[in-house]
């Protein structure tokens, strides 16, 4: 538990969960079906595992559009840290670590796909 947090924290620090605004998009694609869909097959997630998700990809977007729309990075940051933080609680740690994996690559790539729509 205390490694993953000071993980967090040195990601966090470092930059690597910072928002381009380009790559805003990467938490809107979190609910688009193929990308749900493939997210949960390849995370391994339950079909409760997977409704709790849907359900977080949908607050996240509301609040990142509510982000947006003040224009305030952050706020931005704050709800990507908020989508991380509530799917640690929904996902096993194995589950949780591949989840980091693909939302960190796609936010951070200029091509806003996510490796689960391949």
């Amino acid at each position: 538990m205390k490694k993953i947090i000071v993980i967090m924290m040195i990601v966090f620090s470092t930059g690597a969960f910072a928002l381009k605004p380009a790559n805003y998009k990467a938490v809107y694609k979190l609910n688009n079906e193929n990308t749900f869909n493939g997210l949960v097959h390849y995370i391994n997630a339950n079909e409760m595992q997977a409704d709790q998700l849907k359900f977080l990809f949908e607050l996240t977007e509301n609040k990142m559009k509510s982000a947006l729309k003040d224009n305030d990075e952050n706020k931005i940051n704050k709800v990507l840290i908020f989508n991380i933080g509530n799917a640690k609680y929904i996902l096993s740690d194995k589950q949780y670590r591949k989840y980091l994996a693909v939302l960190n690559l796609s936010v951070n790539t200029d091509n806003v796909e996510f490796l689960t729509q391949k």
